[in-house]
């Protein structure tokens, strides 16, 4: 074997063994021990390949040594990216600040103005209980000059277009998709001639605690976004973690998207847990810790478009589905009885599903379960691990935490130092199907959840036994 290719399979090796240690030390998931343990290996492995390479006489064990140089090469290259973008994925998706609201002006089909400038000086409408209604008419009246008129209920706002009293009217992003599917349809007159987007600081205070040592609750989010996770939106997907690390017992509290409470800071009017998302994260959080009188300690966001992402990427998965029925979020699903490969889309609408069952949300959580059971089962499989980094690429902007990623991976670490099962117990909140008028959509009466406080009860006692140290 010649010197020069002697040397290329050791600089190759050489550099991708130092760069695997560097990428598994930024990590940060080993224990000191386990790491300089598997760093010696690495060393060891390292030096003995290149005594030989270098220093033997023999030409067939050089070959083969140099053989198993490039493949090692190889997989630490593989080894390294991937934890490399696992890093780089921990770091975008963790200790989010803000949120973003995008907005909508918008008038009449038959109102002459077309471009936002040709709303100058005139009169445009907008939700008193906007929490956030100052910082969005100050960043659009940057654009512009107007006169601007305040409703408490979305159905008056909408009306004092219809009427002539305001010449446009401005509506979130969320609000709209509140309404769409709420089957309030007013959009066969009017048209968008503009929209804009603000950021928003989450001002919920931080009750961290050591996640290795003591009991700590999370807040799952499964968010309706169209978009980014970062967009405010409903959440219709409500879990409490309770996570006893100590114990090594984890209890999941289900909540009913339309559980009817009393969403934090407001008098009057319940809502929809689902549309306390519309007002931002920190609501829904401040509204269930209301609910099961709890303090969260962190949360995690996911988009419903996440599961669309991975599935696709997993060329589909097997669900089994216990009737026929068409899916009411996408009819172009269609499902049989029995078991049954879907792609993405069709995975998140059997996850959405709760029309075609009796039970309703109880029945959708099953699905749910089902989805996420297939994925893992799926991801299992080592056909797949290699598309890892495409599952991390599609899933960009789809999950978020407040969790800093040392407390993500100190808790890795914690797992790894001690192997031990977990107990998992799942809970839900019940209650009965009921129509009443709510918060986010005023006089409009919708189908809600009235709380059985039984079973609320029962939640608030479990949780207090699992935060027991």
């Amino acid at each position: 074997m010649k010197r020069f290719i002697k040397c290329l399979i050791m600089a190759l090796l050489t550099f991708s063994s130092f760069g695997l240690l560097f990428y598994i030390y930024k990590l940060n998931v080993l224990n000191i021990k386990p790491f300089i343990l598997f760093s010696m290996v690495i060393v060891f492995i390292w030096l003995l390949l290149f005594l030989i390479l270098l220093k033997s006489k023999k030409t067939g064990l050089k070959v083969f040594i140099g053989i198993i140089s490039i493949l090692l090469i190889g997989v630490y290259g593989l080894g390294a990216r991937y934890i490399s973008r696992t890093v780089d994925y921990i770091n975008k998706v963790t200790n989010i600040k803000y949120e973003t609201i995008t907005y909508k002006v918008l008038t009449l089909k038959n109102n002459e103005a077309n471009e936002i400038l040709d709303l100058t000086d005139k009169t445009i409408g907008f939700m008193s209980t906007d929490k956030y209604l100052d910082k969005s008419t100050k960043k659009l009246k940057k654009k512009l000059n107007f006169d601007n008129k305040t409703y408490e209920e979305i159905g008056t706002l909408v009306g004092s277009l219809y009427e002539g009293k305001v010449d446009a009217i401005v509506i979130s992003d969320s609000y709209l998709e509140l309404l769409e599917d709420n089957n309030v349809a007013f959009t066969t007159e009017d048209k968008e001639i503009y929209s804009y987007s603000i950021k928003v600081i989450k001002t919920k205070e931080d009750k961290k605690v050591d996640i290795t040592k003591e009991p700590f609750i999370i807040y799952i989010s499964g968010s309706d976004s169209r978009g980014s996770v970062s967009d405010v939106a409903r959440s219709d997907v409500n879990i409490v973690a309770v996570i006893n690390p100590n114990k090594r017992k984890v209890l999941l509290v289900s909540i009913p998207r339309d559980y009817y409470v009393q969403l934090h800071g407001t008098t009057g009017v319940k809502d929809k847990l689902t549309h306390a998302g519309v007002y931002g994260i920190d609501m829904s959080i401040n509204t269930i810790e209301d609910l099961l009188d709890i303090d969260i300690n962190y949360y995690t966001k996911v988009c419903f478009n996440t599961v669309e992402k991975i599935v696709d990427t997993l060329d589909g998965i097997e669900i089994n589905s216990d009737r026929d029925f068409t899916a009411y979020t996408n009819t172009k699903c269609s499902f049989i009885e029995g078991i049954q490969n879907v792609n993405g889309a069709c995975a998140l609408a059997f996850s959405r599903e709760r029309m075609s069952y009796e039970s309703g949300d109880r029945h959708r959580g099953q699905n749910q379960q089902a989805v996420i059971t297939a994925i893992i089962n799926k991801m299992a499989n080592p056909k797949y691990l290699i598309r890892y980094d495409k599952i991390l690429e599609n899933t960009e902007g789809t999950f978020e935490t407040n969790m800093t990623y040392d407390e993500i991976t100190n808790l890795v670490k914690f797992e790894l130092a001690d192997l031990k099962k977990w107990s998992v117990e799942s809970i839900s909140l019940d209650g009965t199907g009921d129509m009443q008028p709510t918060y986010s959509m005023g006089v409009i009466n919708l189908y809600v959840m009235q709380p059985n406080i039984d079973t609320v009860n029962n939640a608030k006692n479990r949780i207090s036994e699992y935060l027991e140290k």
